[in-house]
């Protein structure tokens, strides 16, 4: 009898792995992006929100947004309007600015992030295990980019 051999895995090619990050992460972006639609908010205010549950120096928030700090002061205009942040000097330099969420901003993220319907049937189709592997993985692949 002729001894079994098994077919190596197919070796998935980093191209292969990219496509399918930006696949899922324009997925997400689009469920959020018509969450926070139907909250009154753009996709970049929804997004600002989510960066300042912690207190974020404009500057700062303009750079984990993308965008010009031009651009970030009018986002963070309509969020004071509507009441879900609020801006301050900072107390080491009076010139920088901190935005931080109000509690009804952090309530209105929640309803966002709940309202996000294909995201939620997406994860709640993976089991406790693969919960756990996509968050290690996440959270191994996610310095390096950010770097």
């Amino acid at each position: 009898m002729a001894p079994m051999t098994t077919a190596a895995a197919p070796t998935v090619t980093t191209a292969e792995l990219m496509e399918a990050m930006a696949a899922v992460g324009a997925a997400y972006f689009q469920d959020f992006a018509a969450a926070a639609g139907r909250h009154g908010l753009s996709s970049s205010q929804a997004k600002a929100l989510g960066v300042v549950l912690e207190p974020v120096p404009m500057r700062a928030l303009a750079g984990q947004l993308g965008c010009d700090a031009s651009n970030v002061t009018g986002i963070v205009d309509r969020l004071e309007a509507l009441g879900l942040a609020r801006r301050e000097a900072a107390e080491a330099d009076r010139r920088v600015k901190i935005v931080t969420i109000t509690d009804e901003g952090s309530e209105v993220l929640q309803r966002i992030r709940a309202d996000m319907v294909r995201a939620h049937r997406a994860f709640e189709s993976l089991g406790d295990e693969q919960r756990g592997l996509l968050l290690d993985l996440c959270r191994q692949v996610l310095p390096l980019l950010a770097a």
